[in-house]
């Protein structure tokens, strides 16, 4: 990685110019924008992020393994690129080796004016401790050079977390709220919906991400949206296109819009391998428009439905990391 101090003035400049002005675009709807709320220019469209008082842009920039496999002088052009899209959402974990890192450098210059989360496991003796999280949480400030974030999150809820324990973690976050250095607290999640529900319910949460596709591998959308719909959270759908894009005739634009359409979303995070896959979600975002046709999304739910399991997606497998 180069040095931070390279990051150029006119660098600079260039990639912020067209992002500042689209932060000032007004919030769209649950599903999709009215015209007249259309981005200029190129501006990804934005959703509110439920009861936050923030909006997000509809497609969020993934920081793990996928982003992670892009080379040096190809992964600082790709978030150049993004920024200058309009998106503002950019989330990454302790565990993306390096990702903290890549984000600093490009994100740093401009911290006022987009949005970072990132996500914590704070493990110990095989249960969640609030003093390692409170570690890690200080080891991600230092890789980000920022000393807020402002949405973190417990990192990838399964069924062997337990409310009970996980109390004090959670208080030590709302502490930390308190004082400002986390703005808003969250939880990922792709191994469980039943403990996402619980989570949800016995925790005022305020961001939760969770994995949604047309495979309903996990039916987050049946057993936790609903919880997190009443508490009015704001939900990102991950994993949207993972192992499942180009499969039974599923394409990019089709999972997408499956998951924008879902009641509740305000945006799906993707990581992005290539500028050229950026460019594509990018495009489908700005082209998307709300689909009513049930009939559509359950032709689409059927032909993936025999994907829902670690045969066929490697996120579901109990021993995936998505560690870069």
């Amino acid at each position: 990685m180069k040095p931070f101090k390279e990051y150029t003035r006119r660098r600079f400049i260039k990639t912020t110019s067209g992002f500042a002005a689209g932060m000032g675009m007004l919030s769209c709807a649950k599903k999709g924008a009215d015209p007249s709320d259309k981005p200029v220019e190129g501006q990804l469209p934005k959703r509110p992020l439920g009861k936050t008082g923030i909006s997000v842009s509809m497609l969020s920039f993934g920081g793990g393994s996928q982003f992670m496999a892009n080379a040096n002088g190809v992964w600082e052009p790709l978030l150049e690129r993004a920024l200058a899209l309009g998106i503002n959402f950019y989330d990454t974990s302790i565990d993306y080796n390096g990702s903290e890192e890549r984000y600093a450098e490009i994100l740093a210059p401009i911290r006022q004016n987009v949005y970072i989360c990132s996500k914590f496991n704070g493990m110990k003796d095989n249960c969640r401790d609030a003093e390692v999280m409170k570690q890690e949480l200080a080891t991600s400030l230092a890789r980000l050079k920022t000393d807020y974030l402002d949405v973190y999150m417990l990192h990838s809820v399964d069924a062997n977390d337990d409310v009970k324990t996980c109390a004090p973690v959670f208080e030590e976050m709302l502490k930390l709220k308190d004082q400002g250095v986390i703005k808003h607290l969250g939880f990922s999640s792709m191994d469980s919906a039943e403990k996402s529900r619980d989570f949800i319910v016995n925790f005022d949460f305020d961001v939760c991400m969770l994995a949604i596709n047309p495979t309903r591998y996990g039916n987050y959308e049946e057993i936790a949206m609903p919880e997190a719909i009443k508490k009015n959270m704001g939900v990102f759908a991950m994993k949207v296109m993972r192992d499942v894009v180009g499969v039974n005739g599923a394409t990019a634009e089709v999972l997408l819009a499956w998951a924008l359409d879902r009641d509740g979303i305000a945006s799906a995070v993707i990581g992005h391998k290539g500028l050229d896959v950026l460019e594509q979600n990018a495009q489908l975002t700005l082209q998307y428009t709300p689909n009513e046709l049930s009939k559509q999304q359950r032709d689409l739910e059927d032909r993936l439905r025999p994907l829902a399991g670690p045969h066929a997606l490697c996120w579901a497998h109990p021993s995936y990391r998505d560690v870069a």
